[in-house]
């Protein structure tokens, strides 16, 4: 797929992190992009920016999604690009001893649905959404509609203390990149997965200075990092490259997590 002026994407999560390093990239390309998120400050600052569009959109909520794309298409049409980065991390221990309290305790069941719910359920919610949209497109060359790329984590192979909601998020969303590009192969849909390492966003970037030096030093090569312009960087060739299909690729500079 060429990317041009021709072409309109929607990212979700796209007001901050990987999702806006992605939109920025994309539309310094000259792509159309619509921005779904919750953050409408900063979405719709950044949508201006980038003389895009912004859709305040909850990926748990069909309603909020079907508007989301209604309102993207109707400025930009149909979408040929989807990169799904909403998401959220959660953290807690499956059973055990409250320090503070001492009683066993439990992974709070509400917390652990609601990581599922954003995490996989949002993410397959916005695919099959956009796909149905992508299939009455005109094809490409090669037939080509559209191009997915979704968001898991090196967690979702290696996950860490605590990490079991959302590792069982992120290992969903790499288990259905093959069926769905299989589910799509014939409409000229190709879908594929990037699992980033540790990347510098908001979040990190909000930590103590000397955790992120730890956990830069913990990749073994580069030592740094990741920056979430070498995320939108994978993202573009996966849209660019046609022959990129139904794979799932860490971007981690060959970390692999320890237990904590």
């Amino acid at each position: 797929m060429i990317l041009d002026g021709s072409v309109s994407a929607v990212v979700t999560g796209g007001a901050s992190g990987l999702g806006e390093a992605t939109a920025r990239k994309l539309a310094s390309l000259g792509v159309k992009v619509a921005i779904f998120d919750m953050n409408d400050v900063r979405g719709e600052a950044l949508a201006a920016e980038l003389g895009g569009v912004f859709c305040k959109v909850n990926v748990t909520s069909d309603a909020d999604v079907d508007a989301g794309f209604t309102k993207a298409r109707a400025a930009h049409g149909q979408e040929r690009i989807l990169v799904n980065c909403a998401g959220i991390a959660t953290a807690a221990k499956t059973a055990g001893f409250d320090k503070k309290t001492g009683e066993i305790k439990h992974f709070a069941l509400d917390q652990w649905e609601k990581t599922i719910q954003i995490n996989l359920i949002g993410t397959f919610r916005c695919i099959a959404k956009s796909a149905a949209g992508m299939i009455t497109g005109t094809p490409l060359e090669h037939g080509e509609r559209g191009v997915i790329i979704n968001t898991a984590s090196v967690a979702a192979q290696d996950g860490q203390i605590g990490q079991s909601a959302y590792s069982a998020s992120k290992a969903g969303v790499v288990g259905m990149t093959l069926p769905i590009a299989r589910d799509l192969m014939n409409d000229g849909i190709r879908i594929n997965t990037i699992l980033p390492g540790i990347f510098m966003t908001p979040m990190m970037a909000g930590m103590p200075q000397n955790v992120q030096d730890a956990l830069a030093a913990s990749v073994p090569f580069p030592k740094r990092l990741g920056n979430p312009a070498e995320y939108a960087s994978l993202v573009v060739e996966m849209c660019s490259n046609g022959y990129f299909n139904g794979e799932c690729v860490r971007l981690d500079g060959a970390i692999r997590m320890a237990p904590r």
